[in-house]
């Protein structure tokens, strides 16, 4: 070989090494592999493959969260409402650990006050309040009832752990060994339920169980890897589909079984994931800031054509329609 040949050959084999890199090699070996049986069937040259943007930035946390008027109550206002059982526990929130607690902790502490303070305004205990006491607890009351959807949202979309759920320091799936969803998909509907009974008497939250839920969604970026790889497919898809348009199907003998469980396993995964999280953002009682609901229409929107998921159908789709134009091989 010569030397100039030499050289050819490794500039392409380091474009094709940082090509695949930026996805990650596992997640493009069944695209190559798909991509070259397609090449091979049509004895023709390679596909060509193109780099994949990354999804764009979750939005800063200042601009994830909606303000809530912190509620400042002097102790003797406080000890007059001692019966409701709510000193000991603002006591603890303003303690030293209590004022770092992370924001499920907060969320915690605001549902459980409220609880309180309902359970305590609809018992007999106003009866033996002066009317300046019972008015304060029905003020009170009022406050964090109207305060706690705000409190909810804020946890959620606060913590670290939903922040990472999105982060861009990610890569797309390997389709062939997709990772299981059961764990996080758990949390999602944990976090679902806490919002859907937050209001609830019966309903008992717990802790530990919280934050283990929490910790199981830190563990990798799901959201951002279902998106990426949705992109990925996407790109592969319709650069094998502008391949097969671009020759003619007659001239082919035929097009080899196209081996697509791994893809609709995926496929299955990421909307089962995707309508998890969505839910768990558009089902509030509130208002979402308004870079929440910009971020969710491009990124994690159902509907969008732009988003990822309405692109990957539109992009399987055309393949489909695409193939079928070929006649398909007989099995051996």
């Amino acid at each position: 070989m010569s030397n100039a040949m030499r050289i050819l050959s490794l500039l392409t084999l380091g474009a094709s090494l940082v090509l695949s890199g930026c996805q990650g090699d596992d997640a493009e070996q069944s695209w190559v592999a798909y991509h070259q049986q397609i090449a091979k069937d049509l004895s023709s040259s390679p596909i060509e493959r193109a780099a994949i943007d990354n999804i764009g930035a979750f939005p800063p946390q200042r601009e994830r969260l909606i303000p809530v008027e912190e509620t400042r109550e002097g102790m003797l206002n406080i000890y007059a409402l001692r019966e409701c059982q709510i000193t000991s526990l603002i006591a603890a929130r303003n303690n030293q650990l209590g004022r770092v607690a992370p924001p499920s902790q907060h969320w915690l502490y605001e549902r459980e006050l409220w609880q309180r303070l309902d359970t305590c305004l609809n018992s007999d205990i106003p009866d033996g309040l002066s009317s300046e006491h019972r008015a304060r607890l029905e003020q009170l009351t009022q406050l964090k009832t109207e305060q706690l959807p705000a409190v909810s949202w804020n946890a959620l979309m606060g913590s670290e752990e939903w922040e990472r759920s999105f982060s861009r320091a990610s890569s797309a799936l390997d389709i062939g060994m997709l990772p299981s969803i059961d764990q996080p998909l758990a949390a999602i509907r944990y976090l679902q339920q806490m919002m859907d009974t937050q209001f609830s008497h019966r309903w008992q939250q717990d802790s530990s169980r919280l934050e283990n839920h929490l910790k199981g969604l830190h563990q990798r970026p799901l959201t951002a890897e279902f998106l990426r790889t949705l992109m990925l497919a996407t790109q592969r898809l319709n650069e094998a589909s502008a391949y097969l348009v671009n020759h003619d199907p007659q001239s082919a003998v035929c097009l080899s079984a196209w081996e697509s469980a791994s893809l609709d396993q995926f496929e299955q995964n990421a909307k089962t994931w995707l309508d998890a999280v969505n839910r768990l953002i558009t089902s509030q009682t509130i208002e979402p800031p308004d870079a929440i609901s910009h971020y969710r229409e491009r990124w994690l929107s159902l509907e969008n054509d732009q988003a990822p998921w309405p692109a990957y159908q539109k992009a399987r789709a055309h393949h489909e329609a695409t193939r079928s134009t070929y006649p398909q091989c007989a099995d051996d």
